[in-house]
C-alpha cells in the first residue's frame, strides 16, 4: 500500500449549521474550513496564545472603525487587558470622543447626494453621517481643554491620557479614551496632526501661545524604550495605516539599542489592503520578518477581511474562550501616565533618550 502523502493529513470538515453555537464554537469549527474563515479562526488561537504568554500586546487601529461602530469593542479590549498599548489614528480617537460626549454617528448611504448633505452641513464617512456643527463643537472643546494645560511639549501618550481623564470626569461614559484612562493603558497617536484632534490642538495655540505642542519624536523614543523594558511583544493590527508601521518600527528601533529585542513574538493583522501594490498597510507579515519586525519563529496570521465583519466575531469569541488566560495574566503595570515620563512595572520609560542596553560600561 503506498504511503500517504504528508500533504494529505487533515481533511476539510464542511461547516454544518447548528442553532445556538457561541462565537468561540463557530471559530473552532472554522479552523477546519479554508480561506479567510480559517485565518480568522487562527487569529483567535494566536490571540489566546498571546494572553497566555508574558508579552506586551500592542493594538493598532486605523480606518474609520470608531465611526463605523467598533469603538466599544476596542474599549472592551483595553478595559479587560486583552491589549496593553493602543496605537491609533487621530480620527478614530476623535470619533470616539464625539460619541463619548453623547453625540452620534448615523446610518447613511454611500450613494447619498453629497451636495444636499453639504447644504445641511452633514459630513459623510462612506455610509455613515455626522453633524458638522457637532464636530466644530468638539474641536472647540479640545481647544479649551488644551489651552488650560501648561504650555510645554507633550508626547501624544501623555496628552491623550489627560484628555481621556478630562473626558471621563465630564461624561462618565465608556469609550476608547476613557477606557484607556481608567485601565491606565497608554495610547500613542503618531499622526495626531492628521486629525480633528490635531485641529483642536492648533486652535488651543490660537487661544494661548505655546499650547498644543506634541512631541512626536518623543513618541518614538518612549515606544522603543517600552519595548526595551519589556522585550517580549505581540502585535494586533486592525486596518494597517500609520499605527501598523509605528508598532513595527518601535520594535526595530528598540533592537538597535537592546539585543534582547528580537521582533514581535506574535502577530495578527486584519486588513483589506494587499501586498502587491507596495503599500505598508497591505504588506505581509513575512515581509515584516525580513525587516526584523517579527521574530523568525513568530506565530502569525493575516486575515484579509473588513474589520467590521471580523472583529465583532473575534472579540465575542475571546470574551468566552480567553477568560482563564485573562485570570492568570499579569499585564504590564503603567503609572505616572499624566506626566512626561511614565513607568512600566516600576521602571521609568524615558522620552528623551534611548535606554542603550548594548552600551559598554564605562
Amino acid at each position: 500500500m503506498p504511503k500517504k502523502s504528508r500533504f494529505l493529513q487533515t481533511p476539510v470538515e464542511p461547516f454544518t449549521v447548528e442553532p445556538g453555537l457561541t462565537a468561540d464554537q463557530i471559530l473552532s469549527r472554522m479552523e477546519r474550513i479554508s480561506f479567510q474563515g480559517r485565518n480568522l479562526a487562527t487569529a483567535h488561537r494566536i490571540w489566546l496564545k498571546m494572553l497566555d504568554d508574558e508579552v506586551t500586546i500592542f493594538l493598532g487601529m486605523a480606518g474609520a472603525l470608531s465611526a463605523g461602530g467598533l469603538r466599544l469593542i476596542v474599549a472592551h479590549l483595553i478595559g479587560n487587558r486583552y491589549v496593553d498599548c493602543l496605537v491609533s489614528t487621530g480620527a478614530n480617537l476623535y470619533h470616539d470622543l464625539h460619541e463619548t460626549r453623547g453625540q452620534h454617528h448615523f446610518l447613511g448611504s454611500p450613494h447619498a447626494d453629497d451636495a444636499a448633505l453639504a447644504e445641511e452641513r452633514i459630513d459623510r464617512v462612506y455610509d455613515t453621517y455626522a453633524s458638522e456643527e457637532e464636530f466644530i463643537g468638539n474641536d472647540n472643546w479640545i481647544a479649551e481643554f488644551a489651552s488650560k494645560l501648561e504650555p510645554r511639549p507633550y508626547t501624544s501618550r501623555e496628552i491623550l491620557f489627560r484628555l481621556g481623564g478630562h473626558l471621563w470626569n465630564t461624561t462618565r461614559r465608556d469609550g476608547i479614551l476613557t477606557a484607556a484612562y481608567r485601565a491606565r493603558v497608554p495610547i500613542f497617536c503618531p499622526a495626531i496632526a492628521d486629525s480633528s484632534i490635531g485641529m483642536g490642538l492648533s486652535q488651543a495655540r490660537q487661544k494661548r501661545p505655546g499650547a498644543g505642542q506634541i512631541d512626536i519624536i518623543g513618541d518614538i523614543v518612549e515606544s522603543a524604550n517600552l519595548i526595551i523594558r519589556r522585550p517580549r511583544t505581540a502585535s494586533v493590527v486592525l486596518g494597517g495605516g500609520t499605527p501598523k508601521n509605528f508598532i513595527n518600527q518601535a520594535s526595530v528601533q528598540a533592537e538597535f539599542y537592546s539585543e534582547e529585542v528580537a521582533g514581535h513574538r506574535y502577530a495578527l493583522q486584519i486588513v483589506t489592503d494587499v501586498p502587491h501594490f507596495g503599500g505598508a498597510s497591505g504588506s505581509s507579515l513575512e515581509e515584516a520578518q525580513s525587516w526584523g519586525k517579527l521574530a523568525a519563529d513568530a506565530a502569525r496570521v493575516t486575515v484579509q477581511a473588513d474589520a467590521t465583519i471580523a472583529l465583532p466575531l473575534l472579540a465575542t469569541a475571546l470574551a468566552t474562550s480567553a477568560a482563564p488566560a485573562l485570570a492568570r495574566r499579569k499585564p504590564p503595570a503603567f503609572s505616572s501616565m499624566d506626566s512626561r515620563v511614565m513607568t512600566v512595572d516600576g521602571e521609568t520609560v524615558p522620552v528623551d533618550r534611548f535606554e542603550d542596553v548594548n552600551e559598554p560600561a564605562v
